[in-house]
């Protein structure tokens, strides 16, 4: 499977997972906190940080009816129209430097959601280092061509998209000329549940589309990333805030710094639990192989008394013969006066 380069960081399977704090709109319209959020992204250990790059206008239209006004009772922006939730959820273009550089500072790895072709335009001109395609774009193939075009890597979510839809996507991305390529498994529900997760999709997503694979994980908590880790997932990505009681668009579903601290820690941990195919005790086990039960001489005997069940016992340390034996050795002799305690050997019997 080939390995992707991010600015210097090296994604694939012999790699630490890549984690990705997703900002979002949860800034909440103050670049003040986009700029801590970074800060907070960097100290709990993250790996990059994401913006999502685009306006009202670039969105949708400014029209408050039917289809373009939100009234599910169970969103988490019901009562707004698509275009004052875009209002209220962009990421200003002039802050994108600022917070750049920023992340740069912190070293932290800094790139964007486009949501059209200027957005990708002006990322170029920040020269971002990859892009990343939202679950809800991931049909947009003149976009998807656009971004593969400028030659760097793409990590695209896959949420929704049927196995056909994903084929004409890939196909897009590789004719454009881009061959480092992640796909995320995604559920496109804010929040979703571990439930409606799936995630046995993402090692199947590996083998149909040959690239690595990921998570864009929109659950609480870090046990669907952690478990995806074990299934490939080398590049997983969550929501992040400073904090979900301040709010934001998208708080309610997003990681606050401890928490994100913890997915860095656990994912790490499950990678490096990973390992390879092994049997047979490993080389740090190996003096350990001496508390293993085998058979011992539980009573004081003499030469030519046979081993019964009151003299002969399976138990520890491991110096005996292994317990397989005990049935073989009850009714035999022993060769010579024997004290309690001694490890049974051939030689005893």
């Amino acid at each position: 499977m080939r390995e992707i380069n991010i600015a210097g960081k090296i994604i694939g399977s012999g790699h630490r997972p890549f984690i990705i704090a997703e900002m979002s709109g949860n800034h909440n319209q103050s670049l003040e906190r986009a700029l801590a959020i970074v800060e907070a992204a960097a100290k709990a250990g993250a790996h990059a940080l994401k913006l999502q790059t685009y306006t009202a206008d670039t969105m949708t239209l400014d029209i408050s009816l039917g289809e373009f006004y939100i009234d599910d009772e169970d969103s988490l922006w019901k009562e707004h129209s698509l275009y004052e939730l875009y209002q209220q959820a962009y990421t200003p273009w002039e802050w994108h430097k600022p917070i750049f550089n920023r992340c740069k500072e912190l070293g932290l790895i800094a790139f964007s959601t486009p949501f059209d072709e200027t957005a990708v335009d002006f990322l170029e001109s920040l020269d971002v280092p990859c892009y990343k395609i939202a679950s809800f774009e991931n049909v947009d193939l003149p976009l998807i061509r656009k971004v593969a075009s400028t030659g760097k890597p793409v990590i695209i979510s896959t949420g929704m998209a049927t196995v056909a839809e994903l084929d004409e996507m890939v196909r897009t991305v590789r004719d454009a000329g881009c061959n480092q390529l992640v796909l995320l498994k995604c559920t496109s529900t804010y929040p979703a549940s571990p439930e409606d997760s799936n995630i046995l999709t993402i090692p199947h997503l590996r083998e149909l589309f040959g690239c690595q694979v990921g998570l864009s994980d929109h659950t609480m908590g870090v046990g669907v990333a952690v478990a995806s880790v074990a299934l490939g997932a080398t590049v997983i990505e969550k929501h992040f805030t400073l904090a979900r009681s301040e709010g934001g668009v998208d708080a309610a579903f997003s990681m606050e710094p401890l928490e994100m601290e913890a997915l860095v820690v656990e994912t790490e941990r499950a990678f490096q639990s990973l390992g390879r195919v092994s049997y047979g005790p490993g080389e740090k086990e190996k003096p350990s192989l001496k508390h293993r039960r085998s058979l011992y001489v539980a009573k004081d005997m003499k030469a030519g008394e046979v081993f019964t069940k009151e003299n002969l016992r399976s138990i520890r340390p491991g110096l005996g013969l292994p317990p397989k034996y005990y049935d073989r050795l009850l009714g035999r002799k022993v060769s010579r006066d024997v004290s309690k305690g001694t490890p049974v050997t051939w030689e005893l019997v």
